[in-house]
């Protein structure tokens, strides 16, 4: 039910509780009026929740992962280190 059916729910059951005074005999016009009401402001409470419950967002995390090993060459019998990093992001897909 949304946000809408909610508001027409509660508005029909009002006029129903305290605008209309017929007198039906085997149906009670201010009970149904209340009733109304009530799944009204149940609607518009669950729809409400609802609503919120989908606007929370949760950023997923970034992972670096390291795709190839690094290589570390020699030069005159000292280490030069050089670091290969690949990092790819969620969805980006392979570079072309």
């Amino acid at each position: 039910m949304g946000i809408g059916a909610s508001i027409f729910l509660i508005a029909l059951g009002a006029i129903f509780a305290f605008a209309i005074d017929a007198n039906l005999g085997w149906l009670n016009l201010n009970v149904v009026g209340w009733v109304l009401m009530f799944a009204g402001v149940a609607g518009l409470l669950t729809t409400l929740y609802f609503w919120n419950s989908r606007r929370r967002v949760v950023a997923a995390p970034v992972r670096e992962r390291v795709v190839a090993e690094p290589v570390v060459p020699v030069q005159d019998d000292r280490v030069v280190r050089e670091e290969y990093r690949e990092v790819r992001r969620p969805g980006s897909g392979y570079p072309a």
